[in-house]
């Protein structure tokens, strides 16, 4: 008889138990229900990236003395510099340059140490495509400057808050 009164009040506190936490829960849900929504509408509404985002690098032809100090510092020796010596000048001058994102970790090591700063990082980071060997972009697509999205007007932009 003991075990049988035992085993009801068991039975009654772990009732009591399961309804106290669907309560909790449903004071959670009831507490997500009233705040605004944090999804946007990615193709018409852009995130405004923040002022150290690691987007595509952008490459200035002009100012690479073709050191190869990008080439060094990347850890998976990923830049390709094509350049030829000078005999009667003594400088290297630069052929091509080359960078395969479908590869590239954007660590951003290259920009950080290259001595006359022709590499930058840039707030692109749409670089989807169908054929991943589009994504090994030359000295020319580096050199392309990509639209900034605050300046394009068909997106809206959302300022990204940290609560």
């Amino acid at each position: 008889m003991f075990l049988m009164v035992t085993g009801f009040m068991n039975y009654g506190q772990q009732t009591i138990r399961a309804a106290r936490y669907i309560g909790q829960s449903f004071m959670i849900t009831l507490s997500h229900a009233n705040r605004l929504p944090v999804t946007i509408q990615y193709p018409y509404e852009k995130l405004i990236t923040s002022e150290r985002f690691r987007g595509r690098i952008h490459f200035e032809f002009d100012k690479c003395i073709a050191c190869e100090v990008c080439v060094r510092v990347c850890p998976i020796d990923l830049p390709v510099v094509d350049w030829k010596l000078e005999t009667d000048i003594r400088k290297k001058r630069l052929l091509n340059y080359s960078i395969d994102f479908g590869i590239c970790i954007f660590c951003g090591n290259c920009v950080e140490y290259c001595p006359t700063n022709c590499l930058s990082m840039t707030e692109e980071y749409e670089l989807s495509v169908y054929d991943r060997h589009e994504l090994n972009y030359n000295q020319i697509a580096l050199g392309r400057l990509p639209m900034s999205v605050i300046d394009d007007y068909t997106i809206r932009t959302i300022l990204n808050k940290k609560k």
